[in-house]
């Protein structure tokens, strides 16, 4: 069984409580399954070192990782009641380890405020992914289940996109 905490959308929050690293990553990600055991092991090693691990599969998550801005993967933030650093040390089990119990994340720079995962503008940008998420299921379904050619779907999106900005518009 896996030390490590797996977030969502609806229990994400819990990282503004306590001190946490959390790892955004792809199943299909090269560099996040090379550093999968790595991740188990930190995990396995957090009661010690008086943290929470956690990671979020963007996959599954869009609008977790668009609150975060995730834009690379893998990604890891450390946050500490709810103050937010962006890791870009090694990812060995010495490191991570040292970041923590040196308290290295104190020397780095906190996520500035309007982009901290818990401001309007996130939540702003995490309903953008979300609605990305939306539209990209959209054409999955009109290409794949009816059959639809690609490029009539994009005109489709197009003549919609037109028809809102006039509606919106006027």
């Amino acid at each position: 069984r896996s030390s490590v905490r797996v977030l969502c959308g609806s229990n994400w929050s819990l990282v503004l409580q306590g001190q946490w690293m959390l790892e955004f990553y792809a199943p299909w990600c090269p560099a996040c399954q090379q550093i999968e055991a790595t991740w188990e092991s930190f995990a396995k090693d957090s009661e010690r070192l008086g943290i929470t691990v956690g990671k979020v599969d963007v996959t599954q998550e869009p609008g977790l990782s668009g609150r975060f801005f995730v834009t690379t993967l893998p990604t890891i933030y450390h946050a500490n009641d709810g103050v937010f650093r962006r890791y870009r040390g090694s990812r060995t089990l010495e490191d991570l380890q040292g970041y923590i119990l040196e308290r290295k994340w104190e020397a780095v720079e906190p996520v500035a405020g309007w982009k901290s995962p818990s401001s309007i503008m996130m939540h702003g940008m995490a309903g953008l992914f979300h609605f990305s998420g939306w539209i990209r299921q959209i054409h999955n379904y009109l290409t794949g289940t009816l059959g639809v050619h690609v490029w009539v779907s994009y005109a489709i999106f197009i003549l919609a996109t037109l028809l809102i900005g006039l509606l919106l518009g006027l």
